[in-house]
């Protein structure tokens, strides 16, 4: 049971249980595609791609987002998202002889990544589907699927499946990788979900309860889970959030950040963190409503087993915060107002 602000007792909600179980899904995919990602990144190591397309929507591209930053970083491979118009509405082929395309969906059956899926895997690419739905018609269009394995997710709010794809994405890039470090820490990533798990983010939610918006600033690996956060901010709590690069904020939109105005900083504990704190105390010092999420801050973040693991931690710690503010603020997380669980787009 969880409690509400008033102290009343109240049943915990399908996106409280459903983000409380990642830790054992990220456990059981590791063991489950072990065999899957090993061939497929020996594939890769022997024939490697051109480049990387990532194709998705919604939390699947900030999932996308993170492959980019974790193969351009580990592999020196470029790495860039397709937009699912250019081939389902606009219906023009793309030259993608030699390249890997990376799709990422829990349902597998929104009718623009199929579509685009068939057109790289006719345009010459590897398709790779990361997908929940292993019998999904995207999982049948693949080359390879990579099952996420995060079993049924029924919160229309995503949670353990995002943090699923994000495993899934850091395996192959650790078996992909000639360097060791990032697949030796992979074992120790279940327990350090749980520990992001009980790590209290109350703070956050009580400076939000009354907000009517804010930014979200992430950089490199970590701008994933800004954008992440900020989906959950509208979708969940009906809170205007908008994400950005702790170095794209400075080209414009730090003009809004003044007295009083809403700040989550998550800064990344790799070259990008210095920046991050230094802005978040910049903005300290105009008088905004500034959180901090890392090692030197007011929000604590779960101790990671290699810095490139860091942002699954740091969006499980949030995901218990965003949980309770929604409710706090009068939503039910589980059924936000005009959504649905599956999202299917042209």
């Amino acid at each position: 049971m969880i409690r509400t602000p008033e102290g009343n007792a109240a049943a915990p909600t399908l996106m409280f249980a459903e983000a409380a179980e990642a830790a054992d899904v990220v456990a059981r995919q590791f063991e489950r595609n072990a065999d899957i990602v090993a061939a497929l990144a020996s594939a890769l190591g022997h024939a490697p791609p051109r480049f990387v397309v990532t194709c998705a929507r919604g939390s699947s591209d900030h999932a996308a987002t993170y492959a980019k930053y974790l193969f351009e970083t580990r592999l020196g491979i470029v790495t860039a998202s397709a937009s699912p118009s250019v081939g389902s509405v606009y219906a023009v082929p793309q030259r993608l002889d030699g390249a890997l395309f990376l799709a990422i969906s829990q349902s597998g059956k929104s009718p623009d990544l199929l579509r685009n899926a068939e057109a790289a895997r006719d345009g010459g690419a590897r398709v790779v589907a990361l997908v929940n739905v292993e019998d999904s018609p995207l999982a049948q269009l693949a080359d390879t699927v990579v099952p996420l394995h995060a079993g049924p997710e029924r919160s229309v709010a995503a949670t353990k499946s995002y943090i699923a794809s994000l495993a899934a994405i850091a395996h192959l890039a650790a078996l992909w990788s000639p360097q060791p470090d990032l697949r030796n820490a992979l074992p120790a990533l279940p327990a350090a979900l749980r520990e992001a798990w009980r790590i209290d983010w109350t703070a956050l939610a009580d400076g939000l309860v009354d907000a009517r918006n804010l930014f979200v600033l992430g950089r490199g690996l970590g701008l994933a889970v800004a954008q992440e956060a900020a989906l959950k901010f509208k979708e969940t709590c009906g809170l205007h959030a908008e994400a950005y690069s702790s170095a794209e904020v400075k080209h414009g939109p730090m003009a809004l950040v003044g007295p009083g105005f809403p700040v989550l900083c998550v800064a990344q504990p790799d070259e990008t963190e210095a920046g991050t704190i230094a802005l978040a105390q910049e903005f300290r010092t105009r008088g905004a409503q500034v959180w901090l999420a890392s090692s030197h801050g007011d929000l604590r973040l779960a101790s990671s087993p290699h810095p490139a693991l860091a942002p699954l931690l740091a969006i499980q710690s949030f995901y218990r915060a965003i949980e309770s503010l929604a409710r706090r603020r009068g939503f039910d997380p589980d059924v936000p107002p005009h959504l649905n669980k599956v999202t299917e787009t042209v």
